[in-house]
């Protein structure tokens, strides 16, 4: 039912939004002339006021006002609503009873009465009859113009094309309303030229087919009706929230459990969302609660079995995202009973969060490659030179290095210090990761000396680094707090790798590359010194290869497909350990 409410009240808006647009462009035609303005009003007409075009356009104002009020009668709180959405709201609210005294004066008085109710007819009643009227009105059209303007920002803003069109659209959606202040200003100088010439204005008066004052009257009467339905509406929706309020209450409370143990006590049918924002929760919300974002989605812990099933809508939206089991959005559910909640995203969420995102984003167990590098008596370096000198020159090499790895297919997850930490194979497997990581190190130690090429006169001695290369299972997922979000990994494998680095310095080389990479790459790494090594936090040996510089690694690893090391090592290398 709520995928429905959603698409009604976006198909009603359009309908109001595409009449307000070309109401605006038919008065923009006042800058060309009177006459261009009731050409194009003649369109307008055969348009809106044909049986079809009064169908849609009063069937849409009927279905979106009554859905707005709906969701203003569902909402629970107002607390942290985005300035924007309360602005649209009241915008949508104060339409209908100024608009109505246009319509009832236009449209009602022409069906009622046969009138003709032209552009001459009424810029002459808003321009020169009732200049405040005219004003009122005009401000009317704008407010309705922005207000729609709003809403399609909203609804427009999830899809990918936007951040590049925004610009043309905005420009559009300023300048239309411009020119048709500026045409409506020069049709009301062009009427009142045009009422100085006495033929004119007989041919005006009898054109018009103005009934008189019985049409004053009824225009009054309909108004005062309008008014008093309008009225009546919002009592019913006050009195309606009023009565729900003291059922929910003598339903009593549930409480929501967040992060760190904080609890809110809500009532029964209160939104997830609405809980936050009345707690004074920070929580993502780009569409404002209308489950098309996907930002405001929550992982549920317990009481998540007794949830009834997501609906149509949410199952698209949270599909549309690859969303785990037990992640719901939180503008959707409405809890009967106790839960605990987790926000997914910070409250800072933007549109581009509520698109689709790889898996590993979101958490997942996953065999990849993980590469570290560190410089090599750096802190000597730096207690030489000025604080200016050593920023630069860790820059410049924090650069080149992470070139290199993003050249070859690498995930830069940090910098430690004069230290380097990145994953391969994220996306392309493991088999793939672990060629791409050793093509990344034979490419950072090609980099390396370049840069020491580069740096010759600001380096007493070249730059140094140890790299160590690991691969296996490890959790995979965007991990921190605010600002200091960033893709990373944790597990064993990790803390191997990182271990392997530091052993660079034990064994004098620059790379130490676990057999697992080796194997996992399908790379003959024979040739290099094989030990059989003790790592802390491991039960057996592991073996691992030697590498004096990276750029004695094979130049075509990016081809490389053959067969893993699973062969005695020559007897010139040292012997083997069962370990990987």
């Amino acid at each position: 039912m709520a995928h429905w409410f959603g698409r009604l009240r976006l198909a009603s808006g359009l309908v109001l939004f595409t009449f307000v647009g070309t109401h605006l462009l038919n008065h923009s035609l006042g800058l060309i002339g009177l006459s261009a303005m009731e050409n194009g009003r003649q369109l307008f007409v055969l348009a809106w006021r044909s049986w079809p075009g009064t169908l849609l356009l009063y069937g849409a104002i009927a279905v979106h006002l009554s859905l707005v009020l709906t969701a203003i009668y569902r909402r629970r709180s107002w607390r942290q609503v985005k300035f924007a959405e309360v602005v649209q709201v009241v915008m949508g609210l104060c339409l209908p009873p100024l608009v109505v005294y246009h319509i009832i004066a236009t449209r009602g008085v022409a069906a009622q009465f046969g009138m003709n109710d032209n552009y001459a007819y009424v810029i002459q009643s808003l321009w020169v009859s009732e200049p405040w009227l005219g004003l009122q009105q005009t401000i009317v059209v704008q407010v309705a113009w922005l207000h729609g303007c709003i809403g399609v920002h909203f609804w427009l803003r999830l899809k990918p094309w936007y951040g590049r069109a925004r610009v043309y659209l905005y420009t559009a959606a300023i300048l239309l309303p411009v020119l048709a202040v500026l045409g409506f200003v020069a049709g009301g100088r062009e009427v009142v030229q045009l009422a100085k010439d006495p033929i004119w204005a007989a041919s005006f008066r009898e054109n018009l087919h103005y009934p008189g004052p019985v049409a004053a009257d009824w225009a009054a009467h309909a108004r005062m009706l309008a008014f008093g339905l309008m009225s009546g509406l919002v009592l019913v929706l006050a009195l309606a929230w009023v009565i729900h309020d003291l059922i929910e209450r003598r339903l009593g409370l549930l409480t929501l459990t967040y992060p760190m143990g904080r609890k809110v006590m809500i009532r029964p049918g209160t939104s997830i969302l609405e809980a936050s924002r009345q707690a004074g929760i920070p929580h993502a919300s780009v569409c404002g609660g209308r489950g098309r974002c996907s930002t405001c989605r929550v992982r549920v812990g317990f009481g998540r079995d007794d949830l009834p099933p997501p609906s149509d809508e949410e199952s698209r939206v949270l599909a549309r995202v690859g969303a785990p089991q037990g992640v719901r959005l939180a503008c959707q559910l409405r809890p009967s009973h106790d839960l605990s909640v987790m926000p997914l995203l910070p409250a800072a969420a933007q549109p581009k969060d509520g698109y689709r995102q790889p898996a590993y984003l979101q958490g997942m167990e996953q065999e990849i490659a993980i590469l570290f590098a560190d410089l090599r008596a750096f802190t000597q370096f730096a207690e030489q030179k000025l604080p200016y000198d050593v920023v630069f020159v860790i820059n410049q090499y924090f650069r080149s290095m992470g070139q290199a790895v993003e050249r070859n297919g690498g995930q830069l997850d940090k910098f430690i210090g004069d230290g380097v930490m990145a994953l391969f194979g994220l996306t392309t497997g493991s088999e793939r990761g672990c060629r791409d990581a050793l093509a990344a190190a034979r490419a950072m130690a090609e980099a390396l000396d370049q840069l020491n090429e580069t740096l010759a006169h600001d380096l007493a001695q070249p730059l140094k680094i140890g790299i160590g290369l690991h691969a296996g299972t490890v959790i995979v997922g965007e991990m921190g707090y605010a600002r200091a979000i960033s893709i990373t990994a944790i597990g064993d494998a990790v803390n191997t790798a990182s271990r392997l680095e530091t052993m660079t310095k034990e064994f004098g080389v620059q790379m130490v590359v676990s057999r697992r990479v080796a194997k996992r790459a399908g790379v003959d790494l024979r040739a290099f010194p094989r030990r059989a090594i003790e790592v802390r936090g491991r039960r057996e040996p592991m073996t691992v290869y030697l590498v004096a510089s990276a750029l004695d690694l094979p130049s075509d690893l990016h081809r490389t497909s053959r067969p893993a090391d699973v062969a005695a090592p020559p007897a010139a290398a040292q012997p083997a350990a069962s370990g990987t």
